[in-house]
């Protein structure tokens, strides 16, 4: 990566807020040491356009009692600082506290598939609510002892009732390809989607590292690739065949051809960023993030439009858990 296209700088200037044509959030999932309000005034201040907003026991408990009254007040606080977002569901331990993002939607027990596939439907609930542009899912790890076929036939099952409540609320949701998991590609995405008949209701969450992680095709070119289907995007920097998201600047990714294929592509949901191991120091990250994607989107409005990507090195087997499988049972 360019040295301008690193250096983070100050704030963004309101002159490059203004000719942005990308949305930039933060994750929750990366201010968990925050109250919810607290981050979302966080982000409000520093200049974020939107919020990935992670369920959890911290933040929009999706277990407790009177979620919909607590939903609309998080919608009328969104509304008033002037936030977007999207709905996540990757809390580690919502669900079990003992199983790192278990049950999946793929565990052996219908009954533990259904409490996933509930916790969709709740997801898809809230992002009503809050009027969020999408639900964020993924697949889970195909548990020992399951073959893949019926590990695709379980996931497709789960997700065709939470497919006809994304449809019924207008919401959709967005499947993310996850390294080590069962759909852990964008070709997984599209097989999926073959198998469930390409319902309207189902697009993509894109996570620029993980392509940098896994895909065959650069992180500008999986982005000019999905364009199509794509619904979601989360954002941070990464090395080749190792799943850990790192700060900007920390890891291999070119941005501004990354921002510009969005853009080109007309992408209009939130692009947000993903450091769910750094909420120890999560102010921190949130401000000095935003300025280097806005200095990356202008760097890539002004570089030419005919500067070759550079080529991915060799993938790491298809599917394959990373050294360090932040999406898997690892902590």
């Amino acid at each position: 990566m360019s040295s301008d296209a690193r250096a983070s700088g100050s704030r963004a200037t309101p002159a490059e807020s203004a000719a942005s044509s990308l949305r930039f959030g933060y994750g929750t999932n990366g201010l968990a040491d925050l109250r919810l309000d607290d981050a979302l005034s966080l982000l409000a201040d520093l200049g974020y356009d939107g919020v990935g907003l992670t369920l959890d026991h911290m933040h929009l408990d999706p277990l407790a009692p009177d979620l919909g009254a607590r939903a609309r007040r998080v919608a009328h606080r969104l509304d008033a600082l002037g936030l977007g977002a999207t709905v996540e569901t990757g809390a580690r331990y919502v669900l079990d506290p003992r199983r790192k993002h278990g049950p999946s939607l793929l565990d052996p027990d219908p009954d533990d598939r259904a409490r996933r596939a509930d916790l969709l439907l709740r997801a898809v609930r809230v992002a009503s609510d809050l009027g969020a542009h999408a639900v964020n899912c993924f697949s889970g790890i195909v548990p020992d002892g399951t073959d893949t076929d019926t590990a695709w036939k379980r996931l497709a099952e789960s997700l065709a009732p939470v497919l006809d409540a994304a449809a019924s609320a207008g919401v959709p949701l967005a499947v993310e390809p996850e390294p080590g998991h069962l759909l852990a590609t964008l070709a997984d995405f599209h097989h999926l989607r073959h198998i469930l008949g390409d319902p309207e209701p189902l697009g993509l969450t894109l996570d620029i590292g993980h392509c940098q992680c896994l895909e065959p095709l650069s992180p500008a070119d999986c982005v000019r690739a999905a364009a199509p289907w794509l619904r979601h995007v989360q954002i941070e920097d990464m090395r080749r065949g190792v799943h850990e998201h790192l700060p900007f600047g920390e890891g291999e990714i070119d941005f501004p051809p990354v921002l510009a294929a969005l853009a080109v592509t007309g992408y209009q949901g939130l692009t947000v960023v993903e450091l769910p191991r750094h909420s120890h120091a999560g102010p921190h990250h949130a401000e000095h993030s935003l300025p280097f994607l806005r200095h990356a989107e202008q760097t890539a409005a002004t570089a030419s439009p005919h500067r070759a990507p550079a080529p991915q090195q060799a993938a790491p087997p298809h599917g394959a858990p990373s050294a360090t499988p932040e999406g898997s049972s690892t902590p």
